[in-house]
């Protein structure tokens, strides 16, 4: 194998496929990169087993082949590099070192063999549809705050994608929730997604697709199987195992009665909960919604700090009512309300209270109160 290519469009597309590959593999080819040349094309290959980022390159390709080397360390050397250089890639016969050479700078990189490299990309998808960048965006973006950590429930570790029905309108939406709260989002469903299965992306995969989205030109095309779900987009191919689980059925989380309604300004009313805050527990982060008339009183207290209140004006149907939240938690979902309206339905001091952007309902936010 030996190439030439810009330092910028390597670099480019190093940056995007060296961020799967974990810092410490007991699997020694996991911690590689694999690059393939070929047509005046130069493929960049990495893989955790789970999930898989392709992407190609235009190079000038002299001799065609293939090889891997150390992801993080050629991702380091390529960074380094002047920004205008020309990096010419040479697999040293054997196959056992690749020279990298830029201007006066040379480097050699131990190789390991391609046929030890794992496959995850192949294989036939059952589903293919495409939506704008913009849009995944957005179904990522309103949603993967709420994925949960916890390993035990590891079926809630990432973000359920699947089709539904919302008032008789076919919807592609997006769910997540550790048990504390729960975001939802929705687009119309596009053409082809009708048939989908609701699949569940792991957490890594989806703050990676979120990455990558910021980059894509040209509408990202998704395709599904029983057990992976590719998405593709200019030169980039992204591939990930889906979670082996079922999530929970999550409309029951969805209270149905709440009849208490509130409006607030929510920037206003995240302004304010970020300041009282700061006096909260550091293990609950309790802040405390004090509802009378159209008044908002949030409190918080500590043993060590102190204490803080601050009032806002709200709008209210004569609810009044006391109501403790982990603050934390409920500035992760008033970031995500972009209006200057913002509704919340309750029911009472301990049942699950809805919050939704009044100029956009394509996002719905459930939380769960704290005992304050």
């Amino acid at each position: 194998m030996k190439l030439t290519i810009d330092r910028a469009d390597l670099m480019r597309a190093l940056s995007h496929v060296q961020s799967v590959v974990e810092r410490r593999n007991t699997i020694p080819i996991l911690s590689n990169v694999r690059l393939d040349a070929m047509d005046g094309i130069l493929t960049l290959t990495a893989t955790d087993m789970d999930l898989e980022i392709n992407e190609s390159v235009a190079a000038s390709v002299e001799t065609e082949g293939a090889t891997t080397v150390p992801a993080h360390t050629f991702h380091d050397i390529v960074r380094k590099l002047p920004d205008d250089a020309k990096v010419e890639l040479v697999l040293e016969p054997g196959g056992g070192m690749m020279t990298v050479t830029a201007g006066r700078s040379k480097f050699k990189l131990s190789c390991l063999p391609v046929a030890d490299f794992p496959e995850l990309g192949s294989g036939d998808m059952d589903v293919s549809f495409q939506i704008a960048a913009g849009d995944l965006r957005e179904l990522v973006d309103r949603t993967r705050f709420a994925m949960s950590n916890d390993e035990t429930r590891y079926y809630l570790n990432g973000a359920y994608f699947h089709a539904a029905d919302a008032n008789g309108v076919s919807v592609l939406r997006t769910v997540a929730t550790d048990g504390h709260r729960l975001a939802q989002h929705e687009m119309p469903l596009p053409e082809g997604a009708s048939n989908m299965p609701g699949v569940i992306i792991p957490r890594k995969a989806v703050a990676e697709i979120r990455k990558l989205a910021d980059e894509a030109a040209a509408p990202i095309t998704i395709e599904i199987s029983e057990n992976k779900i590719r998405f593709a987009f200019d030169h980039i191919v992204m591939t990930s195992k889906l979670i082996d689980g079922t999530f929970p059925d999550y409309q029951k989380v969805i209270p149905q009665g709440n009849d208490k309604i509130v409006e607030v300004n929510p920037k206003i009313f995240t302004s304010a909960i970020d300041r009282v805050s700061t006096i909260s527990n550091e293990k609950t982060r309790a802040v405390k919604l004090a509802i009378d008339g159209n008044t908002m009183t949030l409190s918080a207290q500590s043993p060590d700090a102190g204490s803080a209140t601050e009032d806002i004006e709200i709008s209210n149907d004569n609810t009044a009512l006391e109501i403790g939240f982990n603050s934390r938690y409920l500035l992760d979902i008033t970031a995500q309300i972009g209006s200057e309206r913002c509704r919340i339905t309750l029911a009472d001091a301990g049942g699950p209270t809805i919050l939704q952007d009044m100029d956009d309902t394509s996002a719905l936010y459930v939380l769960m109160p704290l005992r304050v």
